[in-house]
């Protein structure tokens, strides 16, 4: 394998771990009953609708269906891609979600 080869595939599989970090986030989204595109725009007001966001939708389940995603988890993975803006919007909303618990 080449330079270029190299470069190309470190790339191509950045561009996959980055469509499984939206993934996630959608996922744990709907199984915290919150609508993921309405969360992407608190953190991204400026931005057009998502398209890698769209083809994430498409593969989520309902949260029956689902496994858990622990907050944790989901901040973890938003970390490592530097996604400080919605890692902070979904902050907000654990918080919020442990007020109501508490306050139940």
């Amino acid at each position: 394998m080449n330079r270029k080869e190299f470069e190309e595939q470190l790339i191509k599989n950045y561009q996959q771990d980055e469509h499984m970090m939206i993934l996630v986030f959608a996922q744990w989204c709907i199984n915290c009953d919150l609508d993921p595109e309405a969360v992407y725009r608190e953190a991204y007001p400026q931005q057009e609708a998502n398209a890698a966001l769209q083809q994430a939708l498409a593969l989520t389940v309902s949260k029956e269906e689902a496994g858990d995603i622990p907050d944790e988890t989901l901040l973890g993975v938003l970390s490592l891609f530097g996604n400080d803006e919605l890692a902070y919007i979904v902050t907000e909303h654990i918080q919020k979600r442990k007020r109501n618990k508490r306050a139940t």
